[in-house]
């Protein structure tokens, strides 16, 4: 659903009132957060979509992957995650089936986690994700709350997958090379989101997911009451294609053109940035990368921490600035 259709569908709920819920849905944050103890506080989150490759091991690391992220996001650590599975098995065959669970599995091992279990159901269209738990001490989060004037944003994946991934579905894409690159950047772990928050470098930062880049944004300028601007000459995406499918073979999800619709009244573009950059910037993301708010003192050793764990682009891609009014996106 988009920004603007959950505001409505979420208005007006009754919530029980705790003081240990640290992040709730208050700041659209990427998980929840309720404090345990001086030390330990739960993450949770939930996540699952319907398929976007043609191999099911490979959207069943692309669902894990998707859903693992919000706890890095966080700056949490995953510790358990359960199943969430919805399949015509009267149409599809039960090895199919496997073979996503499979890629999942193996991910949430690969992120040194535990799978408990899970739950399923008989559905028309498969779907499959997963409901993670992680830990993060209470005073070493990263949220949308935690961004400051002056901080640089650095971006860990380039964007793209959700206009490559409509062109690989409409038989547009005949780049063998740049469906890999789109499949490795949905199925690297956002692991390093633990350990800049752990190490103290970084209070403020989102995932790069449904909302596209300017969503995702805007709802961490809304909550720290900052407001962002953005270099579009530093942008970086998977690769030159995407700037060609969108521009001469029209290739751009409804989910895309809605998430720029949303933003318009929030962004000032400068003329120069073209309508296909616009709309690469609200792209719906799946299993972005981390967008993360950096003290100018902490970039180098943000930066090393990212190198080192060769994260897919490591680029500086704007700042966070002082909020005049309403928080604003200026893109130039």
């Amino acid at each position: 659903m988009s920004q603007e259709a959950l505001s409505q569908v979420l208005r007006g709920l009754n919530h029980f009132e705790d003081k240990n819920l640290l992040i709730g849905s208050a700041t659209s944050d990427d998980a929840g957060i309720y404090q345990l103890s001086d030390e330990i506080a739960l993450v949770q989150t939930v996540d699952f979509f319907t398929p976007i490759v043609d191999d099911p091991y490979t959207y069943g690391q692309i669902a894990a992957t998707n859903s693992l992220s919000d706890i890095y996001a966080m700056g949490g650590r995953p510790v358990t995650a359960m199943n969430i599975v919805g399949m015509p098995v009267d149409v599809l065959e039960l090895d199919v089936i496997n073979e996503i669970l499979k890629g999942g599995a193996d991910k949430v091992r690969e992120a040194k986690c535990s799978l408990a279990g899970g739950h399923s159901i008989k559905n028309p269209e498969p779907i499959y994700g997963l409901s993670v738990t992680g830990i993060v001490h209470p005073r070493k989060i990263m949220s949308n709350a935690g961004g400051r004037e002056g901080d640089l944003l650095v971006l860990t994946k380039p964007l793209g997958t959700g206009i490559l991934s409509t062109g690989i579905k409409r038989d547009l894409v005949k780049s063998e090379a740049l469906i890999a690159r789109g499949v490795q950047l949905m199925t690297t772990l956002n692991l390093p989101g633990s350990e800049v928050a752990g190490k103290g470098l970084v209070k403020g930062g989102t995932d790069v997911t449904g909302f596209g880049l300017l969503g995702h944004l805007i709802s961490l300028c809304n909550a720290s009451g900052v407001s962002a601007e953005l270099d579009s000459t530093r942008i970086p995406m998977i690769g030159p294609e995407i700037i060609d499918l969108i521009e001469k073979q029209k290739c751009v999800p409804g989910g895309t053109r809605e998430n720029l619709r949303n933003v318009s009244t929030s962004v000032d573009f400068a003329p120069g940035v073209s309508e296909a950059l616009r709309l690469l910037l609200a792209d719906a993301q799946t299993s972005g990368g981390l967008l993360c708010c950096v003290p100018e003192a902490n970039l180098a050793a943000t930066q090393d921490i990212f190198a080192a764990a060769n994260t897919l682009c490591n680029v500086v891609i704007g700042r966070i600035v002082a909020r005049k009014g309403e928080s604003r996106i200026t893109v130039k």
